[in-house]
């Protein structure tokens, strides 16, 4: 069935049809609930490049991914697009996704907006003082930051959680149970996430006269490997840490492999709160000691992310420029008391 059969069948023109399909705000909700029951019954597929042309949108978001020899894939970031790309399939959006260097990030983004194939970008993985927003913030395209970037004005439109007060907030559980030796297996360094956790867990510190040691703190890839080798290096410490906490599922993982291997209990001998993505293959409540954590959903990010820019791009209602979430934390079995 093609556009012309489609209004026929309904009655209507068909440029109401294509702006009932198009989200235009001009067509009442009435006609597009009708429009888009029909399009359901009858199978009906818009032609992509006749809709380009009577729309002047390319109906695609748009990101870089760096790519290069040694730079390796996340699964979080899997996560956050499968909650993007779920969004964007209700919404009849596509994806593209251009390839770069690592170091010529500032550049593909520019030509990604030029390319004329997407309607709107979105970036992540920011970092203090991120180069990338003085080229967005010039262009003539809607786009949204997953994240924020440390030392730079928030003056761009973003979704971020408050990594500062989630992790505050898990080292005041520590402190109230007891503990003041820490540790911190956190992300790298020069990203925003990792660097607002950090503070979050040196002010409750400050708060009580203590300090977070840089003995303390490992900074990497958020990988089990990576948790292991950390938590090695810290039970070689002259006073191992009795409380951790881990930027994800993953680095605990590796963090509690080398606890059991070092013959510690979880929950007794060291308490962890690991922050939780709510990634579906590991999932904190089915570790053999249930994990305490802060939790917030990189696909639930993901689809408001989606939402919030093929809302802008189809003009179809008002979004907050900010958005600050909190993250819940979930106590559970892997704190207890300081061990005496």
């Amino acid at each position: 069935m093609n556009l012309k059969q489609l209004s026929e069948l309904l009655g209507l023109s068909q440029t109401t049809v294509s702006r009932a399909l198009n989200g235009y705000p001009e067509v009442s909700e009435v006609t597009r609930e009708r429009v888009l029951r029909a399009v359901k019954e009858t199978g009906y597929r818009p032609n992509k490049a006749a809709q380009r042309l009577a729309t002047g949108k390319a109906g695609s978001i748009g990101l870089v991914m760096p790519m290069a020899h040694g730079h390796h894939s996340d699964v979080h970031f899997g996560e956050f697009l499968a909650g993007l790309g779920e969004e964007a399939v209700r919404q009849d959006f596509h994806f593209v996704i251009m390839p770069s260097d690592p170091n010529d990030e500032v550049a593909a983004l520019r030509r990604l907006a030029i390319s004329g194939n997407v309607d709107a970008l979105f970036v992540a993985y920011m970092r203090a003082h991120d180069p990338r927003l003085v080229m967005l913030k010039s262009l003539a395209m809607p786009f949204i930051v997953h994240g924020r970037s440390f030392g730079s004005e928030p003056d761009y439109p973003y979704l971020d959680v408050d990594n500062e007060a989630a992790f505050y907030d898990a080292a005041k559980l520590l402190l109230q149970l007891g503990h003041t030796r820490f540790a911190l297996i956190n992300g790298p360094e020069h990203l925003d996430f990792a660097i607002r956790r950090k503070n979050g867990v040196a002010v409750a510190l400050s708060e009580r006269g203590l300090t977070l040691a840089e003995t303390c703190v490992s900074h990497s890839l958020m990988t089990d490997e990576q948790g292991l080798i950390a938590m090695e290096e810290f039970l070689q410490l002259p006073k191992p840490p009795t409380a951790l906490l881990c930027s994800s599922t993953v680095l605990a993982l590796g963090a509690i492999r080398a606890l059991n291997q070092a013959g510690l209990k979880l929950g007794e001998d060291i308490s962890l709160i690991a922050h939780d993505d709510e990634l579906p293959l590991l999932k904190p409540e089915n570790f053999s000691v249930p994990l305490t954590t802060t939790r917030s959903s990189l696909r639930a990010a993901g689809a408001r992310i989606a939402q919030r820019l093929i809302g802008t791009v189809k003009e179809a209602g008002s979004y907050p420029e900010q958005e600050l979430w909190k993250a819940e934390l979930v106590v559970r079995a892997s704190t207890g008391p300081a061990p005496q």
